[in-house]
């Protein structure tokens, strides 16, 4: 059972779902039980998955653990950007212009298209032969 103390936020992007639970701490992040550096191997990822809490300038303010399936590590990091950003709306409302203004709160609709009948992919055709 959650403490009185967390806040909870859900993130998804593609396929990606991050549960996110922030408690009052000293700004340690960890995902699925792993530390951040040890789940998200690139910069650019673990950047993206902290972007929330550096424009609201929390980082070491709260302890962040979250739980994310599905996807890639992309869509991970993207998932968890969001899911910290819905958490954050709940320890402060006054965190909805900054956080809305640099487009964290908006859920990105982007998905795979679907592959069509009598193609080999969403886009691709097979080679046109005139004779």
């Amino acid at each position: 059972m959650a403490q009185k103390q967390d806040f909870l936020g859900t993130g998804r992007r593609k396929t990606a779902v991050a549960r996110v639970r922030l408690a009052p701490g000293a700004g340690k992040i960890t995902i699925n039980g792993r530390k951040l550096e040890n789940y998200f191997f690139t910069d650019s990822q673990r950047i993206l998955a902290q972007q929330a809490l550096a424009v609201t300038e929390t980082a070491s303010k709260f302890d962040v653990r979250v739980n994310v399936a599905g996807g890639g590590p992309n869509g991970q990091a993207g998932a968890v950007r969001h899911g910290i950003a819905r958490a954050l709306l709940q320890v402060d409302a006054a965190f909805r212009p900054a956080l809305k203004s640099h487009g964290f709160l908006t859920r990105d609709p982007r998905m795979k298209e679907r592959k069509k009948y009598g193609q080999p992919g969403a886009r691709k055709r097979f080679q046109f032969s005139k004779r």
